[in-house]
């Protein structure tokens, strides 16, 4: 007992040695404001973090980690790109992330997601979202590098090659929605022309939440009572 004693007291010390250097390097540096000054900046730097915080809750942040096409409608502007990608055949094969971010590695990959989320999140806050949201330079160059990643069967088929004239030139000479134009989103895409789906989105709704309103629940099941009483 007296040695676990002996050992708590030497781990308390150098916690404490540690404190009070770290201290030190505060004060050296005029990291520590003046002690009158000292309340309010604890009130500021407490509020700092805390509106930080809340700001992480609200928008849901820790949804752009993932993979889920859901997180890319928390800002409502992309609702005509989730509803379009939604109805395409691209749903059941790739997620947003699949042709929106590179691959090539895991730290380019988040560290594209977190700029071009950032440079969103910037103009959703400033209302300057355009009418018709269309990809950036660095945005085109990712997309077309991940169609050709998905559709490298058909970029380097060997047949098309044997009867399609200049096949090598007129797959690399343009990006493939310039042929493919209405994939994934179609044409119909701006904000005011397309509509706010029924699906829920899950960061924004509430867990209880039905598609069917109860008033027309009510109705149907007793419209279904007098159909089963005759």
């Amino acid at each position: 007992m007296l040695c676990n004693f002996h050992g708590f007291f030497s781990d308390t010390t150098e916690v404490m040695a540690r404190f009070q250097k770290f201290k030190r390097f505060l004060f050296r540096y005029s990291l520590i404001p003046p002690k009158k000054w000292r309340p309010a900046a604890i009130v500021l730097v407490a509020a700092f973090f805390g509106l930080g915080l809340y700001v992480l809750k609200l928008s849901n942040a820790a949804s752009y980690l993932s993979d889920d096409p859901q997180a890319c409608v928390n800002c409502h502007v992309m609702t005509p790109q989730y509803i379009t990608w939604a109805r395409s055949s691209h749903r059941e094969v790739a997620s947003c992330n699949d042709c929106h971010v590179p691959h090539n590695n895991i730290f380019n990959q988040y560290y594209f997601k977190a700029k071009d989320g950032l440079y969103h999140a910037s103009i959703f806050t400033l209302r300057a979202e355009p009418e018709v949201i269309k990809a950036r330079q660095p945005s085109v160059e990712v997309i077309q590098d991940n169609c050709i990643r998905c559709h490298t069967a058909q970029v380097v088929d060997a047949k098309m090659e044997s009867f399609v004239e200049d096949h090598h030139y007129s797959r690399t000479d343009r990006t493939c929605w310039e042929c493919h134009r209405e994939v994934p989103h179609g044409k119909v895409k701006s904000l005011s022309s397309v509509g706010h789906q029924i699906e829920p989105i899950r960061a924004h709704a509430p867990a209880d939440l039905q598609v069917v309103p109860q008033w027309l629940k009510a109705a149907m099941e007793k419209k279904e009572e007098r159909n089963t009483s005759r």
